[in-house]
């Protein structure tokens, strides 16, 4: 870990940190909510170690990234901004993409308006969704799920960072990271992203006490707004990217998620995964490989095998 380097560029008018290590071709890794550059720690050990260098930053909003208070700032098209701007400042033409939870979602964005930058995408957790021509993400997910949906409670700026701030920094990171149970998260006000304080949470043998301290330590010092305001953008973002409906993610695409995944147990999407819609959408998409036993962290709880996974997909490119 000591080996990696830390730096930070100016990209798109704010300060990025990345982290990176080894040499050879670059693969950009993206993480998700709530996450940091650390959660591909195994990653980029493994693949420095095989001859790739090994590039991931905090997203804006992140760690030791800017956090433009707005939400409105954290459209995809900001996201991809800020990557494209960065992967020029390091001089890269082409990438290999990996992504996990929103950084999925951001490199779908990303395969989509500059598929030019990308060699191949491997891709974790959450599928591509089209952008559907006249219902929002948000009114969509408030008519399925209620009001109760983790996402919808997002949506109230302040209210859930005080909740959180309330339950502290490292049990709601702890309740994130060791959730099991693949249904939907609908949490009501009175149960709370904590869930029962009297109830310890047991860390799995993937996640350490110094795991948990380090993320904390970062989420105490930048707050959780940033990360937020990527589900209170959803919404603006659909309306900006109106001119990609229909499109098609055009790159070579492998796609890995985790069976107990609340992602892979969301109402339609095995059924899109396996009945043909997913490849329709991702006409190059070559590799879909769920695996078993395995929760939404998946890049964390098996870190040996996704590395092995990312790997075996990208050295054919």
């Amino acid at each position: 870990m000591e080996k990696i380097v830390h730096r930070t560029v100016s990209a798109n008018g704010i300060n990025m940190h990345i982290a990176e290590i080894g040499e050879g071709p670059p693969v950009l890794l993206l993480h998700g909510f709530p996450e940091l550059w650390y959660s591909w720690r195994h990653q980029m050990l493994y693949l420095s170690s095989r001859g790739y260098r090994a590039i991931a930053p905090d997203l804006r909003g992140y760690g030791d990234t800017d956090a433009p208070p707005s939400a409105s700032n954290y459209t995809a098209l900001h996201i991809v901004g800020d990557l494209v701007s960065c992967l020029d400042v390091l001089g890269l033409d082409q990438v290999f993409l990996v992504g996990h939870d929103w950084g999925a979602v951001i490199a779908w964005y990303f395969s989509l308006f500059r598929p030019d930058r990308i060699k191949a995408l491997v891709n974790t957790s959450v599928v591509f969704r089209p952008r559907h021509p006249s219902r929002k993400p948000v009114e969509s997910m408030r008519a399925l799920f209620g009001d109760s949906y983790y996402i919808c409670r997002f949506q109230e700026p302040g209210e859930v960072e005080e909740e959180f701030a309330r339950t502290g920094t490292a049990r709601i990171l702890k309740n994130f990271f060791t959730t099991r149970n693949p249904r939907p998260p609908i949490i009501p006000k009175e149960i709370g992203f904590g869930g029962s304080p009297d109830t310890p949470i047991t860390l799995p043998s993937w996640l350490s006490e110094e795991d948990v301290n380090y993320y904390a330590s970062k989420f105490d010092q930048k707050g959780f707004t940033g990360g937020l305001n990527y589900y209170r953008a959803l919404d603006l973002t659909w309306e900006l990217t109106a001119p990609w409906t229909g499109n098609q993610i055009k790159v070579p695409v492998k796609f890995i998620v985790g069976d107990v995944d609340i992602t892979y147990n969301t109402p339609g999407v095995k059924e899109y995964i396996h009945n043909g819609g997913f490849k329709g959408d991702v006409p190059f998409l070559q590799d879909v490989v769920i695996m078993e036993g395995v929760g939404h962290f998946l890049n964390q709880e098996k870190p040996e095998e996704v590395s092995a996974h990312i790997y075996e997909f990208i050295q054919k490119f």
